[in-house]
């Protein structure tokens, strides 16, 4: 199995990022079936969905099987993996890598519930315990 080149997983489209989180749901899935999966929120064509599918598999973040007359993919990388990277890129891009930014602009500029709130104290408070 490949494993594509982690920035490389930080560079997925809307479209991309859907199609994986179909393929990673279902464990493994036809294009048929991706595009089923997507129906309720994009109305794509199956050619649409299967150029998506071969670029993906081109660049290793998912592979294939003949099953039939068709093929089934399933990703070769985890869904934790993609996320890293993406959220990784994304912080380094917008923020220099300053998580205290990306942290205070959410604070700021999203409406975050106290129950929300309560969790991430809970969450550095445990970060913070295994460190000592």
């Amino acid at each position: 199995m490949t494993h594509p080149e982690a920035e490389d997983l930080g560079q997925l489209s809307g479209l991309q990022l859907a199609i994986m989180r179909a393929i990673w749901q279902r464990g493994e899935a036809s294009t048929a079936e991706v595009v089923a999966s997507l129906a309720d929120s994009r109305d794509l064509a199956h050619t649409t969905v299967g150029t998506m599918l071969s670029r993906l598999e081109r660049r290793g973040l998912i592979e294939s099987r003949k099953a039939g007359k068709h093929l089934v993919y399933r990703a070769t990388v985890a869904e934790t993996e993609v996320k890293r990277s993406m959220v990784s890129e994304f912080l380094d891009r917008l923020f220099d890598g300053d998580a205290k930014a990306l942290v205070a602009h959410l604070v700021r500029e999203r409406d975050v519930r106290d129950t929300d709130l309560d969790k991430v104290r809970e969450l550095l408070k445990k970060k913070g315990s295994d460190h000592v």
